[in-house]
């Protein structure tokens, strides 16, 4: 069943991530992957996460592809002009990568590169729309294409929003311009999260929640004070502060939270943010 059959069919969603590596050794990244092979509906690939140079978002998705592991290719509006983009998402179709998640990017002048000259010809919901006139037969602007491709599109939503009202329009004008499924920043708080479950339950559309593993207080601090909409609780940071084991603590308030939010949406999207290994025993920890 593909990815798009499970969203549909009702399933409760299962994905996480893998960030490709800054050089040529993918050995470490692809055994990663193979760990949760068959755990997860479907592992996401970054772009350039953090705008940070690596290896490339699509070729890691057709390595993946390859291995039997159904890739959701990750795409920003950071680096690439329109033209770039539409050819990239072709490419990705001829291999074969049917889901796509369609971001704006984090500026360049947060990476390893600041000089970077950002692009950021489209916007995200520019994106969305170019890659629904692909699969339409055309591109941006009107020109046929010899064959089309059949993109199930994903987008980001932010439920920490504050005010949360424009972000409820951007996944309204999303929808309407082709997205089949959400996934969402970072969710610790849960009551924040019903709060805008609230406010989202008129759309006609699948919401993936985030969770990132917690690595420390320190991580939980730094995310409160600078991560724009994500609201780790004091009870968790406690909890972290006075852990023994850190990664210990954090997979039983990863598994918490899982089970906490399986009532609330459609799945779970687990971002590991290095810890890639603790991913099995997260989903062990939460019955999955």
């Amino acid at each position: 069943m593909s990815f798009r059959d499970k969203i549909k069919s009702g399933k409760f969603i299962v994905t996480s991530e893998i960030g490709p590596p800054k050089g040529t050794d993918i050995k470490e990244m692809l055994e990663d992957a193979d760990l949760i092979k068959g755990k997860v509906d479907a592992i996401n690939v970054t772009d350039l996460q953090s705008s940070v140079m690596r290896v490339g978002s699509l070729a890691v998705c057709h390595l993946l592809k390859d291995k039997g592991i159904e890739p959701v290719y990750q795409l920003t509006c950071r680096d690439r002009n329109r033209l770039a983009l539409q050819s990239d998402l072709l490419s990705a179709a001829i291999m074969g990568i049917e889901n796509v998640l369609l971001l704006t990017g984090d500026h360049t002048s947060m990476g390893d590169h600041p000089q970077a000259k950002a692009v950021f010809d489209l916007g995200s919901i520019q994106l969305i729309k170019a890659a629904k006139e692909l699969m339409a037969g055309k591109d941006m602007v009107g020109n046929e294409l010899k064959g089309k491709p059949d993109f199930c599109i994903g987008a980001v939503v932010n439920p920490g929003a504050d005010p949360l009202e424009p972000e409820i329009i951007k996944m309204e004008k999303k929808i309407r311009a082709g997205v089949e499924f959400f996934q969402t920043q970072a969710v610790y708080d849960i009551e924040q999260f019903k709060r805008f479950l609230e406010m989202a339950k008129g759309l006609d559309t699948v919401i993936i929640a985030g969770i990132v593993l917690l690595k420390s207080a320190g991580m939980a601090k730094y995310m409160n004070k600078n991560v724009s909409g994500v609201f780790v609780p004091d009870n968790l940071i406690k909890e972290m502060e006075e852990a023994k084991v850190k990664s210990e603590t954090s997979i039983e308030i990863a598994a918490r939270l899982i089970n906490a939010l399986k009532p609330l949406c459609r799945g779970v999207h687990i971002m590991p943010i290095g810890w890639d290994k603790k991913v099995p025993l997260v989903l062990e920890k939460a019955g999955i």
